[in-house]
């Protein structure tokens, strides 16, 4: 019996152990699910951070690229855009002979810078137009300003060299003399 009493108050005490043990046992069980809640609710905001993340930088990319595109013959087209000029020049010089062949030759030099200008259209370039327009710093470089009877203020009498945009972006400033 004593025995049985020992077993007894042995068992009890086991009891009561386990019932102390289980408690805690559930708290941790508690706090473990709390965390592994906290954890998938974490894990969910990273991904949709990210995958938005990704979507932003594949946008960025997109448009760096369109921009490269788009621009990236710049230096190319500016450096021609010299040798539209010196036609220009050109024509301007050989109007002034009045011999018939050299006057041919002019129109030949014409049509084909006429062609050459064509042909940068067609990769974006336009040229400004600047004369009789009023002077906007973000077109125009003014060289310089001239007495004009009959002109507006700040209006563009003379152009020496044709400004230029390339697809919406300035590639070239045109220089002018402005009305006093």
């Amino acid at each position: 019996m004593e025995n049985q009493s020992e077993n007894l108050e042995n068992g009890e005490t086991q009891n009561v152990e386990n019932e102390g043990n289980s408690e805690e046992h559930q708290a941790e069980t508690a706090t473990a699910g709390k965390e592994e809640k906290t954890a998938k609710i974490d894990y969910k905001e990273k991904y949709f951070y990210l995958a938005a993340e990704m979507e932003n930088m594949r946008k960025r990319f997109e448009r760096e690229k369109d921009s490269l595109v788009k621009y990236s013959n710049e230096k190319v087209l500016g450096d021609l855009i010299e040798i539209v000029d010196n036609f220009e020049r050109t024509v301007s010089a050989l109007d002034l002979d009045q011999d018939p062949k050299v006057k041919n030759i002019a129109k030949g030099i014409n049509m084909v810078s006429g062609q050459f200008i064509d042909v940068l259209k067609r990769f974006g370039l336009t040229q400004i137009e600047s004369l009789g327009k009023t002077f906007d710093p973000n077109f125009h470089e003014a060289l310089g300003t001239e007495e004009a009877e009959g002109k507006k203020e700040q209006e563009i009498i003379k152009e020496y060299e044709k400004g230029y945009i390339l697809n919406g972006r300035l590639l070239r400033a045109a220089k002018v003399i402005l009305a006093r």
